[in-house]
């Protein structure tokens, strides 16, 4: 472990030194790259620096301890230092063995979350506006930057995909619980006769890498511009500002066209590719990852849930750990720690 730290705390001078460099400074992606890790490493050379500085006063008393020409008096005083520190430094080990024993290195990272529509056609629409309504309380709640990367409304204000980026301590730790189908049971709004119906919605929660992490070769792009259609105020099919990238070695396509800006909607369309490009390549190197993601986010059929929200009974239930909570209207509202909570801990008793 010392000898990890003492890399850490090399790495911790270089990266400061690498960020007061002027051409570090202008490259705003190097930049926010190099004070992400400065960020994730600090609190371990921090601690680790309290345990130097321990030590190094148990040093100088041993020292003086070993000086039989001190008073009696200061001697005890100094002995009762002693033992203090080496308290101190045994408490600041098991500080850093369980920072070392649980690391996190997701605390930091950035997410892309896509919420959609599945079974049950218009309530299935609204339920996936309910989930997207409940992720941007949530971030509210926690502090966390949301930025829409894409929307697809109905009518009736529904919502067929929403796709949109979450920036913030602990987003993806906690968010990544939400990947799966989420099953609702209510009376729609559109049923005249009352009867309860059972629709859902799939959410999908991916890494998004930072631009130094994932290089696109232009030349495996095929971009498109058209006219944005549906809603968006009076530049509706009137420029050309959306924009289609299909990524040809992989037939991934994105598309985007809620900003007015042809290079804004090109730029959250790079972003959504390259997100989903990376979750491609740590499926294909994490098979079995996969396969349980498929079966979690599946088709968005009723039968393949993670999560059922039950309107009449104003229940809610992870079926993953058998989680139930009353608290309908909080949930939906983003009271979700509690949910999560117990889904981390019940992940932590496993591993």
């Amino acid at each position: 472990m010392l000898e990890k730290l003492e890399e850490l705390k090399k790495r911790f001078i270089e990266l400061e030194h690498l960020l007061s460099d002027h051409a570090i400074v202008a490259d705003t992606v190097q930049c926010a790259k190099y004070a992400r890790e400065l960020s994730e490493i600090t609190p371990l050379v921090r601690k680790y620096d309290q345990l130097l500085d321990a030590k190094r006063q148990t040093l100088e008393l041993k020292h003086l301890l070993s000086d039989s020409s001190h008073g009696k008096e200061f001697l005890e005083l100094a002995g009762q230092e002693l033992e203090d520190l080496k308290k101190r430094s045994a408490f600041i080990e098991q500080e850093l063995n369980e920072m070392f024993k649980v690391p996190d290195p997701d605390l930091n990272r950035n997410c892309m979350v896509e919420v959609r529509a599945g079974t049950g056609g218009q309530e299935a629409s609204l339920f996936a506006a309910d989930l997207y309504r409940m992720y941007t309380k949530y971030a509210a709640a926690k502090n966390w930057k949301i930025e829409l990367m894409s929307l697809s409304e109905t009518d009736l204000g529904g919502l067929k995909e929403v796709i949109f980026s979450v920036e913030g301590r602990d987003a993806y730790k906690r968010l990544k619980y939400e990947s799966g189908v989420h099953r609702v049971q209510r009376v729609p709004t559109t049923e005249a006769s009352g009867r309860i119906h059972t629709s859902a919605a799939t959410v999908a929660v991916l890494f998004e890498p930072e631009e130094t992490e994932l290089v696109i070769d232009p030349k495996d792009l095929k971009i498109d511009v058209y006219k944005a259609g549906g809603h968006g105020g009076q530049h509706v099919n009137t420029t050309d500002s959306a924009v289609r990238i299909t990524h040809l070695p992989t037939g991934l396509v994105v598309t985007c066209q809620d900003e007015r800006s042809q290079l804004k909607n090109k730029a959250k369309a790079m972003r959504v590719l390259r997100t989903r490009l990376l979750d491609e390549m740590v499926s294909k190197k994490q098979i079995e990852q996969s396969q349980a993601r498929k079966l979690q986010v599946g088709s968005g059929d009723r039968s393949e849930k993670i999560r059922t929200y039950n309107f009449p009974d104003r229940r809610v239930t992870d079926h993953r750990i058998g989680f139930t909570s009353h608290q309908l209207e909080g949930i939906l509202d983003g009271a979700l720690d509690e949910m999560t909570d117990a889904l981390i801990m019940a992940e932590n008793k496993k591993s």
